[in-house]
């Protein structure tokens, strides 16, 4: 029965979705000049090449959130059932917790926290 149901949806999925790309097809305006080839960038041309180098500042701030974000993906779960685990739970969550913990200090240490 499970398995029914998730064709059947899948399927409605896949159908709802070519239909609306196929109308969205029918009736959009088809007109083409130069400027729809070009990179966007607020409205103002582009100067020099459109590649351009970032900070590496906002990568590591992204990574850092990113790290910390999975960390409470983890945490949440394991509170709700941390009664249920005993000590053997508290452990592997503790031994999570201290990696991270060297994580933060080591990119502290490193001046990763700091704008520049």
């Amino acid at each position: 029965m499970n398995l029914a149901l998730f064709v059947v949806v899948f399927i409605t999925g896949i159908t709802l979705v070519a239909a609306a790309m196929a109308i969205a097809g029918l009736i959009s305006p088809r007109s083409f000049n130069s400027q729809k080839g070009e990179a966007y960038e607020c409205g103002i041309p582009t100067r020099g090449t459109s590649w351009m180098q970032f900070k590496a500042g906002y990568y590591l701030f992204a990574i850092l959130f990113l790290m910390f974000d999975v960390e409470t993906v983890f945490l949440f779960p394991w509170a709700v059932i941390v009664r249920d685990l005993g000590i053997a739970g508290l452990m592997s969550v503790l031994f999570f917790l201290v990696i991270l913990a060297f994580g933060l200090a080591y990119a502290w240490r490193k001046g990763a926290l700091e704008w520049k």
